[in-house]
């Protein structure tokens, strides 16, 4: 193992000259014994560290174990590396419900998110990042994307309320008297139904859009995301069949559960209900991580880039563009539509009023702040206006009043301030806040060619 420069040497190998014994042991030490106790030091600092941060932020205690634990990795361990940051942020943010109330206000936002908030948050990071296969890998504008998260949320009705009475149907529902009729299935079996059906219908979507591009392609898609919403609207009597139940939507939908342990109900002070919905979108996120990831660096993957740079050079080469669309579409809708199942068992109902294009907009405002392209920027940008949306700029209303004496009421002007953030965006940092390499290289070094005119104009 070679010894690390001087720039990646932690502190307090500077202090070793002033114990003459331990430092003796020390050079005694042959390279892996030395790796091994160095790691096993800098663990004891990590949980030193983490518990003096814990009160300052999750963030700060990421960034400080990420830190003092990466420079006694050796490259024969980069798997290591790779876990150390994951690791710690899985710990943070399963253990948040413990200490979120304990954390101390942000300047301007005030306090960190609650657990119904954060729940909240994830399931839009899912949809965003359903979103970001369609918009950011692909590169065909959606602008209709809350059609899937319609559509899964009315699936997960469907399936788990009282809305058809006269059925009754019981496959691992939890928390369902033995007498109330409707159709009752298991929310965790509805997700993936729910999921699949979405798909099907982003393909039935996507058929009608496969020879569209740009503006046209966007229009379309914007069709499509008015339609669905008025079909919930105006479904109360279709063909003699009640089948969203109208304005009035449908109320209430069951609670996921396992164990005979209802969501809603919780099971005693440990086990509260939100904990539950908390405990359980972490994995959802978690999943469509690693799908997203999986599929951008697939041969699948590479194909919606080609056709996202380049459509006829894609089909030059040989990408079959209407079969590897429509995948983008199918991809795009399941995750939405098993975000869509979620959320509307975590709220226990679902109204056409929840589905309009302002959701699509706000989500693929969260895709364009975060950085089109790459996942972890799309799930900060998603997390980040979810907040805004759920606390924030009430909290920062609060803020401006205390410290300024207005009467302002900032969430009032939501949607001009999430179009500000966007222009701004757009100006300052057109390629998003945590852009991917390819995107950022597009950018900065797509656009250097001269126009026409101005080389006319230099040469005359």
């Amino acid at each position: 193992m070679t010894e690390l420069p001087e720039y990646r040497r932690p502190w307090w190998h500077r202090w070793t000259g002033l114990f003459g014994a331990p430092r003796r042991r020390w050079r005694a030490l042959d390279d892996r014994q030395r790796w091994q106790a160095g790691l096993v030091l800098r663990a004891v600092l990590v949980v030193v560290l983490l518990v003096i941060a814990w009160p300052l932020g999750a963030l700060v205690a990421i960034l400080m174990a990420a830190q003092y634990l990466d420079p006694y990795i050796p490259n024969e361990h980069a798997w290591a590396r790779r876990a150390v940051v994951p690791t710690i942020i899985a710990i943070v943010a399963i253990t948040y419900p413990f200490y979120n109330e304990s954390l101390g206000e942000m300047r301007l936002f005030g306090a960190f998110p609650d657990v119904n908030t954060a729940v909240i948050m994830g399931v839009y990071v899912i949809m965003a990042i359903g979103l970001n296969i369609v918009v950011g890998y692909a590169g065909l504008l959606d602008l209709g994307y809350v059609a899937f998260y319609a559509m899964g949320a009315y699936t997960c009705a469907w399936l788990a309320s009282v809305q058809f009475a006269g059925q009754d149907i019981r496959i691992g529902a939890v928390g369902v008297g033995g007498t109330t009729p409707g159709i009752h299935i298991s929310i965790w079996v509805i997700l993936l139904v729910a999921g699949l059906l979405t798909a099907l219908i982003g393909i039935l979507i996507g058929l009608p859009t496969l020879r569209l591009r740009g503006d046209y392609l966007a229009i379309v898609t914007l069709g499509f995301g008015e339609i669905l919403p008025q079909v919930a609207n105006n479904g109360d009597n279709l063909a003699g069949v009640n089948l969203t139940n109208g304005p009035n939507g449908i109320t209430p939908i069951d609670a996921p559960g396992f164990f005979g342990v209802n969501f809603q109900q919780g099971s005693g002070s440990f086990f509260t209900g939100p904990r539950l919905y908390f405990w359980f979108v972490l994995p959802l996120v978690m999943i469509t991580v690693f799908c997203s990831l999986r599929l951008r660096d697939s041969r699948l993957g590479r194909a919606w880039i080609a056709i996202r740079e380049d459509e006829t050079a894609a089909a030059a080469m040989g990408v079959p563009l209407m079969r590897t669309k429509t995948w983008a579409y199918a991809t795009g809708a399941f995750f939405g539509g098993v975000a869509g199942a979620y959320f509307a068992s975590f709220k226990s109902s679902t109204f056409p009023n929840d589905f309009n294009f302002n959701i699509s907009a706000f989500i693929l405002s969260m895709v364009i702040l975060g950085g089109m392209g790459n996942v972890w920027g799309v799930m900060f940008g998603a997390a980040f206006l979810a907040y805004l949306n759920q606390e924030g700029l009430a909290n920062i209303g609060h803020s401006l009043n205390q410290t300024f004496g207005t009467h302002l009421e900032v969430p009032l002007y939501q949607f001009g301030i999430y179009g500000a953030i966007i222009v701004l965006t757009m100006l300052i940092r057109p390629e998003g806040l945590i852009p991917s390499a390819r995107r950022r290289a597009e950018f900065h070094e797509g656009v250097a060619d001269t126009p026409l005119y101005d080389a006319r104009h230099d040469t005359a």
